[in-house]
């Protein structure tokens, strides 16, 4: 089988990032998980049922997630390489802006202080894609999300089964919707090299805490908000399957 020049560079690229992303992707997600872990914690209980550490977490990181890749989707659409690479950063855009909407509207309901930036590593993600050109970008900036947005798809599963809050878990419902329009558009790049993706998603490395926690914001600050842009007008709801010849039913 002859590998095309773009597909050869995915995968020099996707290679080449194997020990960087193992540094860097896994640890935005592990607050989550070590805290969703015992879901019976409950750190109070409000009108819209008991919120456990969990659930707090789950909003700190919904909000943390739109900081880097809200910024990366608006990178995306300015310097992918084509038409695909652009619609997915439009995607990205209209998924985080509505995902932090919903986070900015229900953190005051529930006592929640959000974080006006991304974890340093998150940080590092931005940078290191913005420090690619042409293709190598396009590669560098899928193999990032895709890894990174499949770590977190188990854990919204996880909190939307589990949570007893309601605005939890409208929010794990919108972002179960989000993320899995995110794994799509992001498959339809062409970039991603599934080998090396579930191979990252299953054998994380850990970082410190400082790494991985966003920091809290100034005292006085006011909420940074991701701008809506209905201008772009695109659908982020569960996506319809797209399955290959070879997978339908006769």
């Amino acid at each position: 089988m002859r590998l095309s020049r773009s597909t050869a560079g995915t995968v020099f690229v996707g290679g080449a990032l194997v020990l960087t992303l193992s540094a860097l992707a896994y640890p935005a997600l592990l607050g989550v998980e070590k805290t969703s872990s015992d879901t019976s914690r409950i750190i109070a209980n409000t009108r819209y049922g008991p919120l456990t550490e969990a659930d707090r977490d789950f909003v700190v990181k919904v909000r943390a997630a739109g900081l880097w890749e809200y910024p990366l989707g608006e990178m995306a659409m300015e310097r992918g390489t084509t038409a695909a690479m652009k619609e997915a950063g439009a995607h990205l855009i209209v998924g985080h802006s509505g995902l932090d909407e919903l986070c900015r509207k229900i953190a005051p309901e529930l006592g929640i202080t959000l974080p006006n930036q991304a974890s340093p590593q998150q940080q590092q993600f931005v940078a290191t894609v913005d420090s690619k050109s042409g293709r190598e970008f396009d590669s560098t900036a899928v193999t990032i999300m895709r890894v990174t947005h499949g770590q977190i798809f188990p854990t919204v599963a996880k909190i939307r089964a589990s949570t007893q809050n309601t605005l939890v878990r409208q929010l794990a419902d919108l972002a179960n919707d989000t993320v899995l329009d995110h794994i799509t558009v992001l498959e339809k790049t062409g970039l991603v090299n599934q080998e090396q993706v579930n191979f990252q998603q299953t054998t994380p490395p850990k970082l410190p805490n400082d790494q991985l926690t966003p920091p809290p914001p100034q005292p006085g600050a006011p909420v940074l908000v991701l701008k809506p842009r209905p201008d772009l007008n695109i659908n982020t709801a569960s996506p319809k399957p797209n399955p290959s010849p070879s997978g339908t039913i006769g």
